[in-house]
């Protein structure tokens, strides 16, 4: 089972060190990434397995919420299948 997380803003040094240590510590093994600069704008999409997530998704998903809201991010973090399910036609 896999989560979806997304992350926009102005580039700064250090994001997806900050996201990855956040996923360690629930522990979201981080399966895939992607990630690009336009401009100094910053986005990442990142695939983790929360098959053996340390509590509930929904804590994961308030603390990099938290962190985004410090750095000046927007991040969400959702269930694979919400996702998938938010992209059908």
């Amino acid at each position: 089972m896999n989560a979806v997380i997304t992350v926009v803003g102005k580039d700064a040094v250090g994001i997806l060190a900050k996201t990855a240590a956040i996923c360690a510590s629930h522990n979201a093994n981080i399966v895939d990434v992607t990630q690009t600069v336009l401009g100094d704008i910053f986005s990442m999409v990142m695939l983790a397995d929360v098959s053996k997530l340390s509590g509930d998704l929904s804590a994961l998903s308030s603390e990099l919420s938290k962190m985004g809201k410090e750095s000046g991010l927007v991040i969400y973090c959702m269930h694979e299948d919400i996702f998938n399910s938010m992209h059908r036609i």
